[in-house]
């Protein structure tokens, strides 16, 4: 057993020290040569000579071979076609080239000369578009368009439609300023024409509308007084009539300018005429009981237009007296 326990172990133990020593690298030597050699044999006889004189480096000589022409077109010729077939074939290449300028946009040259700003090159996307043309943008208010026809007619248009509003506008002046002149003539007028009460020392009696004594309705407001007590016109106008008109008695009538008739009645005397100009506050005539009466006083009656009678007492305040 001890004969094969060496046996066994010989072969280990020469096998270790071979590893352990370091042996020359007789193939990297000779293949040196070998390319030092070719290199040689295909120069030139001047270069030989020089080449001779100079002798290389064993590490140059070894790189000689990677730049001769012949190694190198077979290198780039090997790796050249994994190269193309990984491209994709040119329809892909178009679509993909549409789809970026597509989301990326154009680039544009904004502006184009229009203004006074220099020339901005952008892209025309959802959000800004700009071009020679025009340029639009949701971000900046100032829109620039070369159409100056059109932008010409737009401003005369607002020019003229500005002038036809001012040319109304100056027409409803002129009539709010006539109306204003004829309504302020007419207040004038009525401060001028005052209404004033027919009398004083009275007592007011019987009213518009009552029922009782009369046929129908009370169709004056009576104003009780003292025989021979001095009757008013009560507004300014021209008499109409003077006389003795049964139930009514002694009845002067004063017809104003707007057609409104005054009637005082039940009279002693009548002091005007027909067709003389009375003035408020000019005496007329004075009280008395002609007519059908229960005692001195005088009736007034108001209808405007010569027409059925309204509430004096109504009348005379909305001219500024109050009975």
């Amino acid at each position: 057993m001890d004969d094969t326990f060496e046996t066994v172990l010989l072969p280990a133990t020469v096998a270790g020290k071979r590893r352990a020593e370091k042996p020359a690298k007789p193939r990297k030597a000779a293949k040196a040569a070998r390319s030092a050699q070719a290199a040689r044999s295909a120069a030139p006889a001047p270069k030989v000579a020089a080449r001779a004189a100079k002798p290389e480096k064993p590490e140059k000589a070894a790189k000689a071979p990677a730049h001769q022409p012949g190694r190198r077109a077979n290198k780039h010729s090997a790796t050249r076609g994994p190269l193309f077939k990984m491209l994709p074939s040119p329809p892909v290449l178009l679509g993909v080239a549409a789809l970026a300028i597509s989301a990326g946009g154009a680039v544009t040259a904004a502006n184009g000369g229009l203004s006074d700003q220099p020339t901005r090159f952008s892209q025309a996307s959802a959000l800004s578009g700009a071009s020679d043309v025009s340029r639009v943008s949701l971000l900046d208010d100032r829109t620039i368009s070369r159409d100056s026809a059109r932008d010409a007619i737009a401003d005369s248009s607002d020019a003229a439609l500005v002038e036809e509003v001012e040319g109304e506008l100056r027409e409803r002046n002129a009539a709010l300023a006539q109306l204003t002149k004829q309504a302020q003539a007419q207040a004038d007028k009525l401060a001028l024409n005052q209404w004033v009460l027919p009398l004083s020392g009275y007592h007011l009696t019987a009213r518009f509308g009552e029922y009782g004594l009369w046929s129908s309705y009370h169709t004056g407001l009576d104003f009780a007084a003292d025989p021979g007590t001095p009757i008013l016109a009560i507004a300014n106008g021209v008499v109409t009539s003077a006389g003795y008109d049964g139930a009514y008695g002694n009845k002067t009538v004063i017809t104003l300018d707007d057609g409104t008739e005054l009637w005082f009645c039940h009279q002693t005397s009548i002091n005007v005429s027909v067709g003389e100009e009375v003035r408020a506050g000019d005496v007329i005539g004075t009280v008395g009981s002609t007519g059908n009466v229960t005692g001195p006083h005088l009736h007034l009656e108001v209808r405007p237009g010569a027409g059925d009678p309204v509430d004096p007492y109504e009348a005379m305040v909305v001219h500024g007296v109050t009975p």
